[in-house]
């Protein structure tokens, strides 16, 4: 088909024409960034955190007045809840995933470097930490018995931090490359720190550092008691976490000195994480309704200008017809007008898309706009076109030859 008439025809309705481009141009530029959001928080809400979730409950509790015998309760309140029926594991945690503060330090390389070359998650373990959360250890080994110690202990500066088992992201960043086995690194203190063990996966507490920082974590052989976080984790099948749960809180009431069970905090750890990331799905679904808004505006622009211009050209159109122009011709006529239009549009809204995401970056630590969603939103836009511009372009096609013998 001649490109010629076509482009002759749209310089006689510039303004028309520079409408369609506008709007396509601006919805491929939304379109892409919000494609972009809602993949970044559907990654979020579906990432791996490396508990074993459909396991755990979490009962968090702090003392009324302070606890001067803590390591002991907390020994006690451990062995009382590991004796319940249904519970396969337990241990204390100073922290806990998805909440909204978590503990966090630098981490250095070298002594006498300045400047940490990240920030790391700190959880502290006892014996039963790996075992109750369910972490997939892949290189290296657990924590030596002879390696954990009180955190009253470290607190009092009697002994250094003696092994750390961190995350294989954290591996990755740290020592890219290289076995870290065996590595060491400052975090607390002056004295190195090796690493004895790899964790596939164990997401920090807190969205900290942003989503390419989520597993920059370690563990420390430091026996927390419940006043440092006052969390407890509890191992136990699916079906019976309600009962282990309820069990729990009863258990941890009756043993020892009266203390508070913080009851929006106790809770499956499942819901933990529905909580987390409720305002993550919530954005998703929302940019998800902005986008198909905007292309149902889009779709009625180009409806509603493509009936315009047949309904001005209809005796044109019929005189092309008297001289032999079939429907097909003058389908695919109006076809190739929208698709030159739409990729004007598109062109100038790619252009606009970096832009908007360079200032997303600046402002909202959004990540780089990733090239492949660029021809995604080319794609569904010229899509969009050809349906748009389907129903006016057979309407032109059905005029008959005999409009062209008729004055105005």
């Amino acid at each position: 088909m001649e490109i010629r008439p076509i482009l002759s025809t749209l310089m006689r309705h510039k303004t028309a024409a520079a409408l369609i481009v506008l709007q396509v141009a601006v919805t491929c530029a939304i379109l892409c960034n919000a494609l972009f959001m809602i993949g970044e928080r559907i990654a979020q809400v579906t990432e791996i955190s490396g508990l074993a979730e459909d396991e755990l409950v979490r009962v968090q509790i702090i003392p009324i007045g302070g606890d001067a015998n803590a390591a002991a309760q907390t020994r006690s309140d451990l062995a009382a809840l590991r004796g319940l029926p249904g519970v396969t594991a337990a241990t204390v945690m100073n922290q806990v995933p998805f909440v909204g503060s978590s503990w966090n330090s630098g981490v250095r390389l070298t002594p006498d470097q300045q400047q940490s070359t990240l920030s790391a998650s700190n959880y502290m373990a006892e014996e039963q930490f790996i075992g109750t959360l369910g972490l997939n250890l892949v290189a290296g080994r657990n924590f030596l018995p002879e390696e954990y110690q009180d955190w009253d202990v470290f607190q009092r500066g009697e002994s250094p931090v003696p092994a750390t088992i961190i995350t294989k992201k954290l591996a990755d960043r740290l020592f890219p490359g290289e076995d870290p086995i065996g590595k060491v690194f400052y975090n607390w203190g002056e004295a190195p720190i090796p690493v004895v063990g790899v964790v596939e996966h164990l997401v920090r507490p807190s969205m900290q550092g942003g989503p390419s920082a989520r597993e920059y974590a370690m563990v420390f052989p430091l026996r927390p008691n419940y006043n440092v976080g006052g969390n407890y984790m509890i191992r136990t099948a699916p079906e019976r976490r309600a009962e282990v749960l309820a069990a729990a809180v009863e258990t941890l009431r009756g043993n020892g000195p009266v203390r508070i069970v913080l009851d929006d905090n106790t809770t499956t750890v499942s819901e933990l994480r529905g909580r987390f990331y409720q305002q993550q799905r919530g954005m998703a679904w929302l940019l998800g309704i902005v986008c198909v808004a905007l292309l149902v505006i889009t779709a009625l622009g180009i409806v509603g200008l493509a009936s315009f211009w047949v309904q001005q050209r209809t005796k044109q159109i019929g005189v092309r017809r008297a001289l032999g122009a079939t429907k097909g011709q003058i389908l695919r006529y109006f076809q190739t007008e929208n698709f030159l239009l739409a990729s004007i549009g598109i062109v100038l809204g790619m252009l606009a898309a970096f832009g908007i995401n360079q200032w997303l970056m600046s402002q909202y630590e959004l990540a780089r706009l990733p090239l492949y969603y660029l021809p995604v939103g080319a794609v569904a836009l010229s899509l969009l076109g050809q349906i748009a511009v389907f129903g006016p372009a057979r309407r032109a096609a059905a005029v008959p030859p005999a409009i062209a013998t008729r004055t105005a």
